[in-house]
């Protein structure tokens, strides 16, 4: 009979995997919340009884050697699926929570006005709304996303929610002062860093492309629809950013034209999260949501 093999000395691995990814103790001491001192101690530990050097420790930074390359490529998926694992039962067990990644000007305008309707529908599932957005990579924590694109995330399944249409919006007041796009040229007009393409794209569409926009710059849609609300200038909206506003009279349309961006709003999640408690609940409200706003917009 074969003997049974040795436990695996798990608190070294988690130490080994976390040195491996940050590339010094010191990195992997603030991920698992230990001084450097210990995860070195940890580390030491398993290569004795692997009997293999696996870091080359050198002055300001830790380099793998082959065995350590090896051990880490065979180890870091096998601790990230464990992971995975770990969530999947504890939602299946009911003790998770529905955690959904998206940006904070889709969450604030669109989203969290509608949650309201999702808890008296479904009170039993615990929605949690955590930072996303384009520019964060999709986390191993969140159930689900809602991002703009195209509809291509490597890994990620996606189902179209609605388009996203280009609106330049402002103050009613302000808007009596623009009887065409020409006009726009004596205006502020509200920029966002990360959507620089927006403003010559709508007024190149709507026959001024001799506008420049030149105005305040914002990091999010929401900073710079704020400011249109306050009165500092024409905001390029993004629907269905700014449907509730439009519906409520803070902001108006001065204009017919609404561009169709080339992206889309998306509900993305990594295959195996599909089975996490209420995600198909969510999943068919969204879709719902999505529809009316699509006939409120039409």
């Amino acid at each position: 009979m074969l003997p049974a093999p040795r436990p695996p000395f798990l608190n070294g691995i988690r130490a080994f995997a976390s040195a491996a990814r940050g590339g010094s103790f010191v990195a992997a001491a603030a991920e698992l919340h230990v001084t450097p001192a210990a995860v070195s101690r940890l580390v030491k530990l398993l290569e004795q009884r692997m009997g293999v050097a696996l870091f080359i420790r050198q002055a300001n930074r830790l380099a793998l050697t082959e065995a350590g390359r090896a051990y880490a490529e065979g180890v870091l998926p096998l601790l990230d699926a464990l992971g995975r694992l770990t969530e999947q039962v504890a939602e299946r067990a009911g003790g998770g929570a529905l955690v959904v990644g998206v940006g904070p000007t889709f969450a604030i305008r669109w989203l969290i006005p509608r949650l309201a309707d999702f808890q008296r529908r479904a009170p039993g599932i615990e929605v949690r709304i955590t930072t996303g957005g384009a520019a964060i990579p999709h986390s191993e924590a969140w159930t689900c996303g809602i991002r703009l694109g195209q509809g291509a995330w490597p890994g990620l399944m996606a189902t179209r929610l609605f388009g996203a249409d280009l609106v330049p919006v402002c103050r009613p007041e302000m808007a009596r002062s623009l009887p065409s796009p020409a006009a726009l040229a004596r205006a502020a007009l509200l920029r966002v860093a990360h959507a620089e393409a927006d403003w010559p794209r709508w007024l190149a569409a709507a026959g001024a492309p001799q506008v420049t926009a030149a105005g305040p710059v914002f990091e999010f849609y929401g900073q710079a629809l704020q400011a249109a609300a306050d009165g500092l200038g024409v905001a390029m909206g993004v629907r269905p950013y700014v449907d509730d506003d439009l519906a409520a009279g803070r902001l108006v349309a001065p204009f017919p034209l609404a561009l169709a961006k080339p992206e889309g709003w998306y509900l993305v999640h990594r295959p195996e999260r599909a089975a996490a408690q209420g995600f198909r609940v969510f999943r068919d409200w969204l879709l719902a949501q999505a529809g009316l706003a699509q006939v409120t917009r039409g």
